[in-house]
């Protein structure tokens, strides 16, 4: 069984939806491992979210090609704890859920605390953001 077949087999089996490169080094060495993840990149078992971070994917319903099965608002804060950051609600959407205003939040706002996070994360043209308190 190759790098590729294992690293599929344990992407299936695991409930994380998040994966980074490193996860994977058991199987074999780094550049054979990013090789085996660009491979299911490429045949839709993954989507990258990132610089190595890669989520599970599924087919569209729409157009067939591949995304990622949870939404990003989900996926993010996942990312980036796996980077070790400690995500938490933006304050747009912690006042929004207290009551304290009426306006409905837009976009995907992460509060990163006090780290500072120059990742891109994102998805499709749409990308988390960051807020730092």
């Amino acid at each position: 069984m190759n790098i590729t077949d294992r690293i599929r087999r344990s992407v299936r089996g695991r409930t994380d939806l998040v994966f980074r490169p490193a996860e994977f080094l058991a199987f074999g060495s780094e550049a054979s491992v990013k090789r085996a993840l660009k491979e299911l990149t490429r045949i839709g078992v993954l989507v990258r979210l990132g610089v190595g971070i890669y989520a599970k994917a599924k087919p569209s319903v729409i157009s067939g090609k591949p995304i990622p099965v949870q939404p990003l608002e989900t996926l993010g804060p996942q990312a980036l704890t796996k980077l070790g950051v400690r995500p938490q609600q933006s304050l747009q959407t912690s006042d929004y859920n207290a009551g304290r205003t009426t306006q409905v939040p837009t976009g995907i706002v992460v509060n990163v605390g006090k780290h500072r996070v120059s990742r891109k994360i994102g998805f499709n043209g749409r990308f988390v953001q960051y807020e730092r308190t």
